[in-house]
């Protein structure tokens, strides 16, 4: 499969880079007014977005490696036939070299496509070689909509089995926060009814994690969340 285009990723700050020392550590510390669960989610979205923007490219390689070797360790990864991921944008972790490795299984995979005419929520559509790619209103690339307006190029969203999803916080009990627009949450509300659902799996550099996030009540559970260091399993309620 031909590589996506470059999408927007803002560069590391020079006057503030990241010293080595803080890519080791397990947790990075929350300035205190952050490390509260009622804390500002957007305060924490800027410092968590900044924190991974400011990665150097070789960090940023090894821990697209490193991700790659936890995901194709996967079971349920190594089950699917019918895969969703995304284009990285802003810094986020690479997960697109599994394409080529999922399409050698035997697998398929989609594309998030934000759906026209509905408020913040996603269609999934098939992503190949020959898919016509395009950017959307946030400069995020993604399959053209007239392209994906074929209903034999997309995959209802509860016919999926794995979907990878980016982050831009998470912790070790399983919560996450993403970029605020609710886009998978609302695609995804189903999945807390009984009835066919794909397995949600969250991914994210190392240093996204922090001590505890707080949680909203419309935040739909994820079943795991992927590190470049890590497996965390959300525990399931009784």
């Amino acid at each position: 499969m031909r590589k996506p285009p470059a999408v927007y990723a803002a560069p590391a700050s020079p006057r503030s880079p990241l010293p080595s020392a803080a890519l080791d550590t397990t947790l990075w510390a929350l300035p205190s007014e952050l490390d509260h669960p009622q804390a500002d989610r957007r305060a924490l979205r800027r410092l968590l977005r900044q924190r991974r923007r400011q990665l150097p490219p070789a960090i940023r390689l090894q821990a697209e490696d490193a991700l790659l070797r936890q995901l194709k360790r996967l079971p349920e990864l190594l089950r699917a036939r019918h895969v969703a991921l995304y284009l990285p944008y802003d810094g986020e972790i690479d997960a697109t070299r599994l394409c080529d490795w999922l399409q050698r299984r035997g697998a398929k995979v989609y594309l998030p496509v934000l759906r026209p005419f509905a408020a913040n929520s996603l269609w999934f559509v098939r992503y190949d070689d020959q898919t016509p790619l395009v950017s959307n209103r946030f400069g995020i690339a993604e399959p053209d909509t007239r392209h994906g307006a074929s209903r034999v190029r997309r995959l209802p969203a509860w016919a999926l089995d794995v979907v990878l999803m980016p982050l831009v916080g998470f912790d070790g009990r399983g919560a996450r926060i993403g970029m605020g627009g609710g886009f998978y949450d609302r695609s995804f509300a189903f999945t807390r009814r009984p009835g066919p659902r794909p397995l949600l799996i969250g991914l994210a550099h190392h240093c996204q994690k922090v001590p505890a996030l707080p949680v909203q009540s419309w935040d739909v559970p994820l079943d795991a969340i992927i590190s470049d260091r890590e497996v965390v399993r959300p525990a399931r309620p009784e």
